[in-house]
């Protein structure tokens, strides 16, 4: 089911080419995406209102829903599936509270202290995709980060249903995370809104969530016109498994299952050391997909993965490496022995026994990772994202006595006149007091 090449016998480009992905390369979704975006500049809320009508195909007399209506979702949601939801919330809250923390005051020298401190971002916006599957958990790896991080305010927009109201699931999250305001925008016009603001919603200092090709494109676009950061470019999604003659290949290919049935254009390849797994794989997948009530979407994405047979798995890796996938899979006892190996990968599950689907939903690691390739430079959101970090620093009268000189002579050597003076004065009035 998978296309299969050896990888002894591609090229370097042709390797390039395996792990290009997602490449607009007409352009066609960015002059969609630019149209999007200046509309929801000049219009505001009278554009959303169109989009919302045109792609979701839901007529709004308002963008949002507020704490009532929230509520009201969120009743309707069963007890088994609220305790589930719970227990996901708190895995992510403790082990994202595992990253707060407060770093030392470094003396460089007598006099001289430097630190850094950490100050929330105060407006962020969190984007839930909503398209062909909503995605409560989203609104958990998002919003717990955002809320242990101390964000002031937090925009959440995601695509409304037919009803005109959110999935009760999102709902129940909304209150877990003291969400009072849903906004009913999807896409990237929902990203223009938080980028630039309307007449309903706030502009954001940073935009946050994963999403489909026009998400992602918008992302990209709003950073570079205007002062609105991102999380990172978060695409389609994708897996990559590097899987041995120990593998199993019944969860091999239920991994693969799973990232296929995010959506038409996610991506995943298989790396084998073995034939027999790839066939074994293979045949799994053609028994798996079928039964999933997502094949259609699963069977278009496998059109567009593949596998690749290796010599060894120090090969396997310079592959993944290479691909720098946002899901790496070590489907193999011997994991250990790769791990040091990992130059590019945005989150990794290790062993038989690991499937993606847990750090998907409640592990406790987040979901919202870097795709196409980005993990080479990106890391996926964490509580860090959230906040800046601001540098201080403090000398003495004998501190600026110890460092004066050093500073002098840097900005003499520089030319700049005034940053020598800056200091020269102090010293000045510290000596004649000593």
């Amino acid at each position: 089911m998978l296309k299969l090449y050896n990888l002894s016998n591609l090229s370097e480009s042709e390797i390039q080419g395996l792990c290009d992905r997602n490449a607009d390369e007409d352009k066609t979704i960015q002059v969609s995406v630019n149209a999007i975006i200046s509309e929801v500049r000049q219009r505001g809320d009278e554009a959303l209102k169109a989009y919302a009508k045109e792609f979701d195909g839901v007529d709004l007399e308002q963008l949002y829903i507020g704490r009532e209506e929230i509520a009201l979702l969120a009743e309707s949601v069963p007890a088994i599936q609220k305790e589930a939801i719970d227990i996901a919330y708190k895995n992510i809250q403790t082990f994202h509270l595992g990253q707060v923390c407060k770093e030392d005051v470094i003396e460089t020298m007598p006099g001289v202290s430097c630190w850094r401190d950490s100050r929330a971002i105060e407006k962020v916006g969190l984007y839930i995709p909503g398209g062909t599957a909503v995605l409560p958990s989203t609104f958990l790896m998002l919003g717990v980060p955002a809320r242990i991080a101390g964000c002031e305010e937090i925009i959440v927009c995601s695509p409304p249903q037919k009803s005109g109201l959110v999935n009760a699931y999102i709902a129940y999250c909304a209150q877990l995370l003291h969400i009072e305001k849903i906004y009913l925008v999807g896409g990237a016009q929902a990203v223009a809104a938080m980028a630039f603001g309307t007449e309903s919603i706030t502009k954001v200092d940073k935009i946050f969530g994963p999403g489909n090709q026009y998400v992602t494109t918008a992302k990209s676009i709003i950073q570079s016109i205007s002062r609105t950061a991102i999380d990172m470019p978060a695409g389609p999604s994708e897996v990559l498994v590097i899987a041995d003659e120990s593998s199993n290949p019944v969860f091999v290919a239920a991994d693969l299952s799973a990232q296929a049935e995010h959506g038409i254009d996610s991506q995943v390849v298989l790396v084998s050391t073995s034939s027999d797994i790839i066939d074994s794989i293979n045949k799994e997948l053609e028994r798996q997909i079928p039964s999933l009530p997502r094949a259609a979407i699963a069977s278009q994405a496998l059109k567009n993965s593949y596998s690749i047979l290796v010599k060894d798995l120090n090969e396997a890796m310079e592959f993944s490496n290479a691909y720098a996938p946002e899901h790496l899979i070590l489907a193999t006892p011997r994991w250990g022995e790769l791990t040091d190996k990992i130059k590019n990968a945005g989150s990794v599950f290790l062993g038989n026994y690991t499937p993606e689907s847990a750090g998907d939903y409640a592990s406790g690691t987040n979901h919202t990772l870097p795709t196409g390739s980005y993990a080479r430079s990106y890391s996926g959101v964490s509580v860090d994202s959230f906040v800046k970090k601001i540098t201080f620093q403090y000398i003495s009268a004998k501190g600026i006595q110890n460092i004066g000189p050093t500073v002098e002579i840097l900005a003499e050597l520089e030319g700049l006149e005034a940053h020598k003076n800056a200091v020269s004065v102090r010293l000045l009035e510290t000596f004649s007091r000593s």
